[in-house]
Parts: C-alpha cells; sequence; structure tokens
C-alpha cells in the first residue's frame, strides 16, 4: 500500500516534496483525453460581453413610449442594450441610461425598462431608487 497523495497547499512551505505528484490524466471510453464538461471560460465570457440580449419592456414602460411619442429604432435599441450593458459590467441594479434626450430607468438584473422620458417631460421629472447613471 502506498502512502496517500499529500494536497500541495496543505503543506507548509519549505517541507513540499522536491517532485510534485502527477495527477493522472482524465480518459474517456476509448482511451483519449475526456473533454471538459461545459464551454471554456473564453466561451463564457464572449458570449456574455458580445451577445447581450435587447431590454424587455414593461407594460408601464411601454405606455410611456407610446403616449410620448418616443422614437425606439435600432440605433436607439443599441444604445439602450449597451447603456444596460456598462450597467451591469458595473454591478448595477437600477439604473437611469440616457440615450439622446430620452432617459430609460431600468432594472439591470430584470433586463426590463421600468419607464421611459422624454425631453419635453424631463423638467418635471424625479429619479429615486437608482444606484447609476448611464450615458449611452
Amino acid at each position: 500500500m502506498t502512502s496517500p497523495i499529500p494536497n500541495a497547499a496543505l503543506v507548509p512551505p519549505g517541507l513540499a516534496p522536491a517532485t510534485a505528484p502527477v495527477a493522472p490524466a482524465l480518459t474517456g471510453a476509448n482511451g483519449s483525453a475526456a473533454p471538459a464538461a461545459g464551454p471554456s471560460f473564453s466561451e463564457v465570457l464572449a458570449g456574455t460581453t458580445t451577445h447581450a440580449q435587447a431590454p424587455k419592456f414593461s407594460r408601464h414602460a411601454l405606455d410611456r413610449v407610446s403616449r410620448r411619442g418616443i422614437e425606439l429604432d435600432a440605433p436607439t435599441m443599441a444604445r439602450l442594450t449597451n447603456g444596460m450593458s456598462r450597467a451591469a459590467s458595473k454591478g448595477s441594479r437600477d439604473a437611469v441610461v440616457f440615450v439622446d434626450s430620452t432617459a430609460f430607468v431600468v432594472s439591470v438584473p430584470n433586463n426590463t425598462v421600468i419607464t421611459a422620458v422624454g425631453s419635453e417631460h424631463m423638467r418635471e421629472q424625479v429619479f429615486t431608487n437608482i444606484d447609476s447613471a448611464v450615458i449611452a
């Protein structure tokens, strides 16, 4: 019987064996190296930063957009999505994202626009419970 291989992280400095033991390679059924389970770290990172989903709009936000005549064209949506991604990367939960003369109050974890305010209504508004602001 051989002695157990110590965990190198638990051996005090200076007492580590001269040669570190090598763990056996994981092999598949046919003897080849077994593939790692799931995507690699770089694949996950690339997927979260470049494939941001367009935000959802709450019923209230859709009502405000329609009543206030706010234009939601492709460039505006792209900038809003980018602003929400930037807020998420900083750990924001509730933010106001400014796209040109429109302010979108968003729930970052839910990827949802809560309300929208155009420039003509901006002076009357007070944004509360916001932890960040993004100019997109």
